[in-house]
């Protein structure tokens, strides 16, 4: 049996029902043909403890999102050590293009020349028509381009980013899911949230035996098409034809399909957090995604405070004020939080876990919550993490630790 991953500083809960063993943030691959397994893009790297369910399984599917690429920059990308830690290619008209890869401040140029038009116009043909978001897909692969366009409306840019199906990650907070209450994921881009919610979508569905519905705005969770991908098992999906219609969709999901999980990504509106807060009074479990960092970027967004619970101002009695020793106007949460557990994470493996309404209520009179921390390394991984880390993002992983 893998090791568990480290976790500290522990937040009083209730006891759950048992979980299955924790698992480490490994990666192996899946029994593939040698030919898919190149083609695919399946890495494969030695786990804790062996090669049982205590590791990681990481698919790509590099093959195709290569093929929008100009070749030269293909046949580059393919030679490339670390083309498993590829994040996204940026092409931009009139610029060198470039690589960026998971733990790198910065990008790597792929040639010496510039992105031509012609070669952006290749490129647009190849991926297809981009929808009201400015975002694509390949179909039947978990990939996102994404376009930028001039005043005119001519595509100027695309960032292909690289989507990854990865079996075992949502062991780190497994646990949760056996209180059947909904959990929101706070992150900036690109740490991985959209990830998460895909295995989450399978866990639920595979394991636990749920009835999970997946809202898909982008197509990203589910992949392009309309087959979704394997790695959200047995969840349904439903496709958004405008982004501005993700809340009308999320309500149309649980009056027309019943389901006992609503999955959504990137809740950004004000109509898409109140919601959110409807279908939570309705006794279904969600899974849901916001972009920031900490507890208290959603305390002070006016646009999103409502998901956990909202804030007003509440003016107090003399005698109230000087029991209390504040001030006569102070905040407080207005309401029970839409989402029971809130969880931060500050790198891929590195998350805080809050229980919301405690948490909420210690921020604003001016305390510092009780969390739990989740680290998703083990001793054998934490010596390989440091050799591959840049110097500045480790001294950032070493700080937060703290």
């Amino acid at each position: 049996m893998a090791p568990s991953p480290t976790r500290l500083l522990h937040l009083p809960l209730l006891a759950p029902k048992p979980s299955p063993p924790r698992c480490l943030v490994s990666r192996r691959s899946r029994p593939r043909p040698a030919g898919d397994a190149a083609r695919c893009g399946c890495a494969t790297e030695a786990g804790g403890g062996g090669g049982g369910g205590g590791s990681v399984v990481v698919e790509d599917d590099l093959y195709e999102l290569l093929q929008v690429l100009p070749r030269d920059l293909r046949d580059n990308l393919q030679n490339e050590p670390r083309k498993d830690q590829l994040l996204e290619v940026i092409l931009d008209l009139g610029r060198r293009p470039e690589a960026r890869f998971l733990g790198d401040s910065g990008g790597q140029y792929l040639r010496d020349s510039e992105i031509s038009q012609q070669e952006l116009e290749e490129a647009q043909r190849a991926v297809g028509e981009f929808g009201g978001d400015n975002r694509a897909g390949i179909e039947g692969t978990l990939h996102r381009i994404s376009a930028i366009r001039s005043r005119k409306g001519m595509v100027v840019g695309l960032t292909c980013r690289v989507g990854r199906a990865v079996t075992g990650h949502v062991d780190m907070v497994r646990d949760l899911l056996n209180y059947k209450e909904s959990i929101l994921f706070l992150g900036r881009p690109g740490v991985g949230k959209t990830t998460v919610m895909r295995e989450i979508a399978r866990v639920l569905a595979d394991e636990f035996q749920k009835r999970v519905v997946i809202v898909d705005t982008s197509n990203e969770i589910g992949g392009d098409g309309d087959i979704p991908h394997a790695a959200i098992g047995g969840a349904r999906r439903m496709q958004v034809a405008q982004p501005s219609m993700q809340h009308t969709v999320m309500i149309e999901a649980v009056e027309n399909h019943m389901p006992e999980v609503v999955i959504v990504d990137e809740i950004g509106t004000e109509a898409e957090a109140q919601a959110c807060r409807s279908i939570a009074e309705r006794g279904v479990m969600l899974i849901g995604t916001a972009h920031g960092e900490h507890l208290a970027n959603i305390i002070k967004n006016p646009t999103l405070s409502d998901l956990i619970g909202g804030v007003e101002t509440v003016t107090l009695g003399d005698e109230e004020a000087r029991a209390r020793r504040s001030q006569k106007s102070i905040l407080e949460r207005k309401a029970p939080p839409t989402f029971p557990f809130l969880i931060e994470m500050r790198e891929r493996h590195y998350w805080v876990t809050h229980r919301t309404e405690r948490s909420v209520d210690m921020l604003l009179h001016g305390k510092k919550p009780l969390v739990e921390r989740v680290v998703g390394i083990d001793s054998k991984d934490l010596s390989s993490y440091i050799t591959a880390t840049p110097a500045k993002e480790l001294v950032l992983f070493i700080e937060k630790m703290k």
